[in-house]
C-alpha cells in the first residue's frame, strides 16, 4: 500500500491530502515517522548502553556531546522544517515551481551549514568540549568522541533536510527506510567496533557517522524514487528570497533544538558538582523520556503534511479535525508511557548502569518526576506543530522555546542553587507544566485566526 502511495504524482498526493478521511490519513502518514523516531530513539539508548559498559565517565561523555548533536539537528530541522512547511503549502496551492526553489535552497544550504560546524568544531575542539560541560575526568572521552562525530556533520544536516522535505510531500515511507536503516546499522556496529575491534568510545563515534552516511545515501535515492520535487543547483540563485520563507517556517525548530542543546549544557554544568554519576544519570533519563516523546513527535509529523496541504488550500475544517485527532491519540499514548515509566523507573535506569548505585538512585527519582508531567507533551507538541506549519512564526517560536528555554533555564538555575540535586531533577517537570499552560493560552489566541483564514 505504501509503495503505491509513494509513487503517486504530486496532483494525486494533493487530492489525497485534501479529501481522504482524517483519522486514516494522519495515521498512515504517522506510522512510518513513528517507526523512524522509535528506531532512532532505540539507537540512542543502545548507544548509551554499549558505551555504559566502558564506564561512568564514558557514559557522561556521550551526554556531554549530546548538545552538539542537538545543534546539528537544529540546523537540519531549521532548513528541513522551514522548507518542508513551505513546500507543502505551495503544493497545496498548486505552486510547484516555487516548491522546487524552496526544496533546492533548503537542501544545499543545510549541507553547507553542516560543513561550517565541522570546520569550527575541529578548530576549537578542546574549548568546545569544556563549554559542553566536560569535567577533567570526562574530557579525554569527550575529545575522542567529539572529534569523530564532527566529521559527519555535513551529511547529517543534509539527511535531516531530506527526511523532512520528503515527509512534508507525503512520502513518509522512503523517509522511514532511510532513517531506520541507519539506526539499525548503528546498533549493529556499536558492539562490533567498541568491543570486537576494541576501539572503545571511538568505535561508538565511528558507528554513528558511518551509519548516518548510509542513511543519507538511502534518503537521497528515496527522494528521487518517491517523485518529490527535484533539486537543481541553479535554484540557489533564488537563495535570499527563499531563506526568508524558510526562516518563517524553520525558526521554531531552530529555537526548539537550539535551546534543547543549551539546556543540556546547563544541565551538565549544574549536575557537574554532584559528580560524573549525576551527569550520567540525567543523560540516561533524557534518553528514556525521549523514547516516549519520539512516538508523539512521529505522530505529529504525520499530522503536519495534512495540516500544511489543507491550510494552503484554505480548508479550515480539516486542519482543526486533524489537530484534535492528533491531540487525543498522543495524550492517551503518553498517559500509558507515564504510568509504565513511573512504576518501572528503577528497572529502566538499571539497564544502563546496573553496577553504579548512585546513578540508579539519582536517575530513578528524576525519571519518576518527569513521568508526572509527561502526558502534557501531546498538547504542547501538536500546538507547536500546527503553529509552525501554518506559518504563525511568533507563537510557534515562543512555544518551541518554552520547554527547554523560557521556563527550563531559569528554573534549573534557581532550583539547583536553592534545592541542590533535587532542584535539578525537578526543573524539567515544572517547565513542562508551565509550557502546557502557555500552549493553552496561545491556542485560544490563535483559534479565531484559523477560522478567518478558512473562510477567506
Amino acid at each position: 500500500m505504501y509503495r503505491k502511495r509513494e509513487k503517486m504524482t504530486q496532483e494525486e498526493k494533493q487530492n489525497l491530502m485534501i479529501h481522504a478521511p482524517i483519522p486514516g490519513l494522519v495515521t498512515r502518514l504517522a506510522i512510518p515517522t513513528i517507526i523512524s523516531m522509535l528506531v532512532t530513539s532505540f539507537y540512542n539508548m543502545a548507544d548509551t548502553f554499549f558505551v555504559g559498559q566502558i564506564g561512568t565517565s564514558a557514559t557522561a561523555a556521550v551526554g556531554v556531546v549530546f548538545p552538539l548533536m542537538s545543534v546539528i539537528q537544529a540546523i537540519g530541522f531549521f532548513f528541513g522544517h522551514g522548507s518542508g512547511n513551505a513546500i507543502s503549502r505551495k503544493l497545496g496551492a498548486g505552486e510547484k515551481e516555487k516548491a522546487e526553489k524552496l526544496a533546492s535552497c533548503g537542501f544545499f544550504t543545510g549541507a553547507f551549514s553542516g560543513l561550517v560546524i565541522l570546520v569550527l568544531g575541529i578548530c576549537f575542539l578542546d574549548l568546545l568540549s569544556r563549554m559542553l560541560g566536560s569535567t577533567d575526568t570526562i574530557l579525554p572521552y569527550t575529545r575522542e568522541y567529539l572529534r569523530i562525530i564532527l566529521l559527519g556533520a555535513p551529511y547529517m544536516t543534509a539527511a535531516l533536510v531530506l527526511n523532512n522535505q520528503m515527509r512534508f510531500q507525503g512520502s513518509a515511507f522512503f523517509a522511514m527506510i532511510g532513517i531506520t536503516t541507519g539506526a539499525v546499522l548503528n546498533v549493529v556496529l556499536d558492539p562490533v567496533l567498541i568491543f570486537g575491534l576494541k576501539m572503545g568510545i571511538s568505535g561508538a563515534a565511528f558507528a554513528t557517522i558511518l551509519s548516518q552516511l548510509v542513511s543519507f545515501c538511502i534518503l537521497l535515492v528515496g527522494y528521487y524514487k518517491s517523485g518529490c520535487v527535484p533539486y537543481h543547483l541553479k535554484q540557489i540563485r533564488y537563495l535570499p528570497g527563499q531563506i526568508r520563507e524558510i526562516f518563517g517556517g524553520g525558526l521554531p525548530s531552530l529555537c526548539r533544538q537550539g535551546l534543547a542543546s543549551l539546556a543540556t549544557v546547563v544541565l551538565n554544568l549544574a549536575a557537574g558538582p554532584y559528580g560524573d554519576a549525576a551527569i550520567a544519570a540525567m543523560s540516561i533519563v533524557m534518553r528514556i523520556t525521549f523514547f516516549a516523546n519520539s512516538v508523539i513527535i512521529g505522530f505529529g509529523q504525520g499530522f503536519q503534511p495534512v495540516c500544511g496541504f489543507n491550510y494552503g488550500a484554505g480548508n479550515k475544517k480539516r486542519v482543526k479535525e486533524a489537530f484534535w485527532f492528533s491531540v487525543r491519540v498522543s495524550s492517551i499514548l503518553l498517559v500509558l508511557f507515564a504510568v509504565l515509566g513511573f512504576l518501572f523507573s528503577r528497572q529502566m535506569i538499571t539497564v544502563f548502569r546496573k553496577d553504579d548505585l548512585e546513578v540508579i538512585r539519582i536517575g530513578t527519582l528524576a525519571l519518576r518526576l518527569q513521568c508526572v508531567t509527561l502526558p502534557t507533551l501531546g498538547w504542547i507538541t501538536m500546538n507547536n506543530m500546527m503553529f509552525q506549519t501554518c506559518k504563525w512564526t511568533i507563537p510557534a517560536s515562543v512555544l518551541a522555546s518554552a520547554r527547554q528555554g523560557i521556563f527550563f533555564l531559569p528554573m534549573i538555575l534557581i532550583l539547583s542553587a536553592t534545592m541542590g540535586l533535587l532542584g535539578i531533577q525537578m526543573a524539567q517537570p515544572l517547565a513542562d507544566a508551565a509550557s502546557f499552560l502557555l500552549a493553552y493560552l496561545l491556542n485560544r489566541s490563535r483559534r479565531h485566526e484559523l477560522d478567518e483564514q478558512g473562510e477567506k
